[in-house]
């Protein structure tokens, strides 16, 4: 099954971890690598979001960052915004419709919750709203989750758009704990930044303005790259690593571009010669 990436190949490769180094902390990891790539960001967040500026191509720009931030969070070289726009190119027949579909079920279920929130409470209707809410909560949680691994799936894999939201809907379950890891610190940045418009509502356009300038410039790759750090390992785990150790001889320079470890094949040494010296590896941990 060659070519069972659908990734792109770069001359330039950054320095990568050595195998011997102490492993630091994955939140610590993070964070040197978001403030290592920080005006590199800045660049393609702008980007991303005048793509995103339509609503239905924010699909394109989804699948575009996804590219940038799991290449940065492989520790492997990105050329940024051409790499976004390549990935673009190479995926818009699924991103588009992707996002077109993503955008028609968030509008459904913030119906949904708007309808069930704001529904007559007599008659003992109240309790059905209750449930229907709940419903509705719990819907817009797997979608939301669904969508940490939607644009991964698609750029990384020759996988038919059912096939990528069956096994994002998978994921939902089976990489539970990082999701709601995931799931709730983007909720408390949420949370933080409308505490912060109430409580400095005297300074509420400054604030606002602000915190607009934020979400603009920063939050996009700092949101998919925390995706990645989340969710990456459990895709390698129950996808890449499954299917390499039935092939391990194929897309050994695919799996070098994810920054995953591919043993090398014993160097047969003529009897009565000297092995040559190993170089030592460098290798992304997980």
């Amino acid at each position: 099954m060659a070519g069972f990436f659908g990734l792109f190949n770069y001359e330039k490769e950054g320095p990568g971890i050595s195998k011997n180094a102490p492993k630091k902390k994955t939140f610590i990891v993070f964070f040197e690598t978001f403030f290592r790539n920080f005006w590199k960001f800045i660049v393609i967040n702008l980007v991303y979001f005048i793509i995103s500026l339509p609503i239905l191509t924010n699909g394109l720009a989804s699948a575009g960052i996804t590219n940038v931030t799991r290449n940065i969070a492989r520790d492997k070289h990105s050329f940024g915004v051409s790499d976004l726009i390549d990935t673009i190119k190479k995926n818009w027949k699924q991103a588009l419709p992707a996002g077109i579909i993503n955008t028609l079920i968030n509008l459904i279920l913030a119906f949904d919750i708007y309808f069930f929130f704001t529904s007559d409470t007599e008659s003992g209707s109240g309790i059905m709203s209750s449930i229907g809410l709940g419903i509705a909560l719990c819907m817009l949680f797997i979608f939301t989750v669904m969508n940490y691994y939607i644009w991964t799936l698609m750029i990384t894999f020759k996988f038919s758009l059912k096939q990528i939201y069956k096994n994002s809907f998978k994921f939902v379950f089976i990489n539970m704990k990082m999701n709601l890891l995931c799931f709730f610190v983007i909720l408390l940045i949420y949370a933080i930044n409308i505490a912060l418009i109430f409580l400095l509502l005297p300074y509420f356009f400054v604030v606002l303005t602000f915190e607009l300038l934020l979400y603009v410039l920063l939050y996009p790759s700092f949101r998919f790259l925390l995706v990645q750090y989340c969710t990456f390992p459990a895709i390698k785990k129950y996808i890449i690593d499954p299917y390499y150790l039935e092939h391990p001889d194929e897309d050994i320079d695919k799996r070098h571009d994810l920054g995953i470890e591919v043993a090398k094949k014993p160097v047969e040494v003529p009897e009565g010669e000297t092995p040559p010296e190993e170089e030592p590896e460098n290798v992304f941990e997980d």
